[in-house]
């Protein structure tokens, strides 16, 4: 009866590949990553890569004899994504802050990206609350300040809420004045011979305003016949009305980007 040697009923690991090293059947070595079998027994220099006559190949290390991509060693930092490319896997770090993701011009990888629209950029106001008496005169600005505009070509939205006291009758245009460029009659008030507390506001909206920089915002009443004002005092006080306290006026300029 013939002998069977049971410890060579299964592979026999033999680590790396060593050309000055003989093989037998079902010798198995390492080589680039990948590992092989011995199919024929010979004694040296039968290197690997004729696995056709001596050796098949086991296992592969992966795609044109490359290593597999190690996740953990591709991400390095906290928030980084993973995506795949025409190569394989790839990290995309991080954006900052207010970022959205989004796909390449290229519609090829992802990226992140900021915002280009649909936000507010810069909110300036102004607040005035001295008691003021005013003349008779034909113009008078009641709010003059800078707006330190983001955006060529933003939206601008300005506002007013005015508070005076009255005695005189007649009509007055109420304008905006935004980087030397008029909006007239954006507010108007008709008012007769009495002593009243009166509000008033007005509202501009500026579709595309100049470059960036510092933009003097001005509002101002202007009488068509050169005389006039809706106030004798603007921010009465309780001298005024007693039932009052001193009041103020307040300007907004609002600047979009959508």
């Amino acid at each position: 009866m013939a002998t069977i040697n049971l410890g060579a009923i299964k592979f026999n690991w033999k680590g790396a590949y060593n050309s000055s090293t003989s093989y037998a059947v079902d010798d198995v070595v390492s080589s680039g990553g990948n590992s092989y079998v011995c199919i024929q027994a010979h004694s040296t220099a039968q290197a690997v890569g004729n696995a056709t006559a001596y050796w098949n190949i086991m296992s592969s290390a992966g795609t044109n004899g490359t290593n597999g991509t190690d996740v953990g060693t591709t991400l390095t930092t906290q928030s980084d994504l993973l995506y795949r490319d025409g190569s394989g896997l790839q990290r995309l770090p991080k954006g900052t802050a207010n970022q959205l993701l989004r796909i390449n011009s290229g519609a090829t990888a992802p990226e992140w990206a900021t915002v280009d629209g649909g936000k507010v950029l810069m909110v300036t106001s102004s607040v005035y609350s001295q008691r003021v008496a005013l003349s008779n005169t034909s113009t008078y600005n009641y709010f003059s300040f800078n707006h330190n505009q983001q955006k060529a070509n933003s939206k601008i939205k300005l506002e007013v809420q005015l508070i005076g006291h009255s005695n005189n009758n007649g009509f007055t245009s109420l304008d905006f004045v935004y980087d030397n460029v008029l909006y007239p009659g954006r507010g108007a008030y008709t008012y007769s011979a009495q002593n009243n507390i009166h509000n008033l506001t007005a509202l501009a909206y500026i579709n595309g305003a100049s470059s960036t920089g510092n933009k003097t915002a001005t509002f101002r009443h202007s009488h068509a016949t050169g005389v006039g004002t809706p106030f004798n005092i603007w921010n009465p006080t309780s001298a005024d009305d007693n039932r009052m306290t001193t009041s103020a006026s307040t300007m907004v300029v609002t600047e979009y980007d959508f």
